[in-house]
């Protein structure tokens, strides 16, 4: 299954009260879809800030965007914890409801080997039926799936993708061993293109919160051989890339894309606990950075 060149880590709106906030949501996945031209939504990821997110709010997202896309982009399901059984059972929930794939990040804290790695996500690919994509993200789980790891689990037949944040070694020894139908996704806005450049097939993106357009121009640049056009287009998006993640120190995402969203008039609201929303010379950087 192809899911497109960009997809978004869709951010989770909540209200005052920090409940979900449903008008927004609809909102959200509209001006995702139509006017930042994302072809695939991933729904309660990392953004979605999934770890303040129960079961039950978790599927209610998946039922509702996936209702609201109406086969617009594909939806994606963040179902991925360092419980097997656990995320056994809540993808074939996910499953039921109907979305086009699951999101598996690495189990993060309890730290297994790479056997451990593999025979988890082979475990749940043995209990769904639904198209899988690994998530290796090291700056979170605190391991790195190795790169000849994921090349084992690609031979899986509905494991059919990774989205990577290793290094762009890793993407590259990952696309060199895969099958030509296992796509490789840069989860790191600043390595889209270089990521692109060595056999990657898009992104899985935070910036195209407020960037779909021009990175969509930068990826159908690059893909359409203009490599010079693509070039410029990720220099000029470097800043943004760059500084939703580092205004002016490190912010943990979503805490900064919330707030683009919001100072472009895109309610989402804010954060949950343990995160926190900028402070006032982040706030005043963000301003500077999107406006």
């Amino acid at each position: 299954m192809d899911f497109g060149r960009l997809i978004t880590a869709m951010v989770t709106p909540f209200d005052k009260e920090g409940e979900i906030d449903w008008d927004a949501v609809s909102s959200l996945v509209d001006y995702l879809i139509e006017e930042q031209k994302s072809e695939g939504l991933v729904v309660c990821g990392t953004t979605g800030e999934s770890p303040t997110l129960s079961d039950e709010e978790k599927l209610q997202m998946f039922s509702f965007v996936l209702e609201k896309a109406a086969g617009r982009c594909k939806v994606i399901a963040g179902t991925g914890s360092f419980n097997t059984k656990h995320t056994i059972e809540l993808t074939q929930k996910a499953e039921k409801i109907g979305v086009d794939a699951a999101l598996l990040v690495v189990p993060y804290y309890n730290k297994p080997n790479q056997e451990g790695l593999y025979r988890h996500f082979a475990a749940i690919a043995a209990e769904t039926k639904l198209p899988l994509i690994l998530y290796n993200v090291p700056g979170r789980t605190g391991i790195c799936m190795s790169a000849d790891t994921t090349i084992r689990l690609a031979q899986i037949p509905n494991i059919v993708a990774t989205k990577e944040c290793a290094s762009l070694d890793h993407v590259a020894l990952i696309v060199s061993g895969t099958p030509q139908d296992f796509h490789v996704y840069s989860g790191d806005d600043s390595s889209a293109l270089p990521a692109m450049a060595v056999g990657g097939h898009g992104i899985i993106s935070v910036a195209s919160h407020i960037e779909g357009v021009r990175m969509t121009a930068m990826i159908s640049a690059y893909f359409s051989g203009n490599v010079q056009l693509a070039g410029q287009l990720h220099r000029e998006l470097f800043p943004v890339f760059k500084g939703l993640f580092e205004c002016p120190q490190p912010l943990p995402s979503p805490s900064a894309v919330k707030y683009a969203l919001e100072l472009r008039g895109i309610k989402v609201g804010s954060v949950r606990l343990p995160l926190t929303p900028p402070n006032e010379a982040e706030a005043e950087f963000i301003r500077k950075l999107v406006l």
